[in-house]
């Protein structure tokens, strides 16, 4: 596994904000990280976005990371924020609408708990389809770098992403060893997005081809980053 390369990133004396969906990836990087905290010496915080796009569901995403922080012993922040009406008012995908919410919320919770480190969930599948989708869309040379590990998001404070070098299954397979549970989004299996349709049917129909497909297209992304 790849953990090692994850250590990297934490240090002694460090606040950290780990943005926590509910989902396997989410739930991975709050585990791993708290199971770190001791041993390197910093501080944790879990912070949960809650788009407003999914009702009910939304409230129990909330109330399962709000008890996962509980049992991890870590505070945790919930931010609600207006996903729907941002895309009407910026005529944007809602997508891109909650993305820019969501690390708009970051910042300010980071900001308030005063912290220097925010640390996101993305792992190497996600790499894999961010460069996919760059090249789909038709880009430059350097979009193809995909999912920087780490980049400044606001004065004083580094975006982290501790678990990309971990594949999805890595992912899962801790989950299962730990014996941790997880949200599902059901959204997550709509075509109408586009990552979904390249996580669910692009990504599959190469990996018949190659197997190794997802590893090759991380593996430019990390090329590309070191030019």
């Amino acid at each position: 596994m790849a953990y090692e390369r994850a250590h990297r990133f934490l240090r002694q004396g460090d606040r950290i904000l780990a943005a926590v969906s509910g989902g396997p990836d989410s739930v991975c990087l709050a585990h791993y990280l708290a199971s770190q905290k001791k041993k390197k010496g910093f501080f944790l915080a879990l912070l949960h976005v809650n788009h407003g796009l999914r009702g009910k569901d939304a409230e129990h995403d909330a109330e399962f990371v709000r008890r996962l922080g509980e049992s991890l012993d870590v505070p945790v922040k919930a931010i609600k924020v207006p996903v729907t009406a941002r895309s009407r008012l910026r005529r944007k995908g809602i997508e891109d609408a909650a993305r820019e919410l969501r690390y708009k919320a970051i910042k300010l919770a980071a900001s308030q708990l005063q912290c220097n480190k925010a640390a996101t969930a993305h792992q190497l599948d996600d790499q894999a389809e961010t460069v996919l989708l760059h090249l789909l869309r038709g880009t430059k040379l350097a979009a193809l770098g995909g999912i920087p590990p780490q980049r400044p998001l606001a004065k004083g404070l580094v975006l982290i992403r501790p678990l990309l070098p971990l594949k999805k299954l890595e992912v899962l397979n801790y989950l299962r060893i730990h014996g941790l549970a997880y949200r599902i989004d059901r959204s997550n299996r709509s075509l109408r997005f586009t990552r979904n349709w390249m996580r669910l049917k692009i990504l599959p129909a190469l990996e018949k081809r190659q197997p190794r497909v997802r590893e090759h297209l991380a593996g430019i992304a990390e090329q590309v980053q070191k030019l």
